[in-house]
C-alpha cells in the first residue's frame, strides 16, 4: 500500500526510476539529434520532442516503462506527459545526466 501512495504522489524518483530500470526500462532521450550527438546515456534512443507523437504506438507496443531525458527536465516532462496520455508508462528522468548519476548507483 505504502508502495502505490508512493507512486501515486511522485514518491521518490531515484527509487522510481530504479525501479524502472529494473523492469527492463528504455531510456528515450528527447533531446535534438545534434544534442544527442554531443553525450547521451548509452543504450539511450534518440526521439526528439516533436517526433514523440508519431511514435507513441510504437513505445506502447514495446510494452515496457519508459525514462525520458533532455537537457534540464523540460522537454522530457512534456514527453512524459504525452506518453502517460497515451497509456505507457513513463517517468521523467529530468537531465541526461543527472539520469546517468542515478543509473551509474542502481
Amino acid at each position: 500500500m505504502f508502495d502505490f501512495i508512493k507512486k501515486l504522489f511522485g514518491g521518490n524518483k531515484t527509487e522510481l526510476i530504479q525501479t524502472a530500470l529494473k523492469n527492463g526500462a528504455i531510456i528515450i532521450d528527447v533531446r535534438s539529434t545534434g544534442e544527442f550527438a554531443g553525450g547521451h546515456i548509452k543504450g539511450a534512443k534518440n526521439i526528439p520532442l516533436p517526433n514523440i507523437a508519431k511514435e507513441a504506438v510504437t513505445i506502447k507496443k514495446a510494452n515496457k516503462p519508459v525514462i525520458v531525458c533532455c537537457a534540464s527536465g523540460m522537454r522530457s516532462a512534456q514527453a512524459k506527459s504525452f506518453l502517460t496520455s497515451k497509456g505507457v508508462e513513463a517517468y521523467n528522468g529530468g537531465s541526461w545526466q543527472s539520469l546517468q548519476n542515478i543509473i551509474n548507483y542502481a
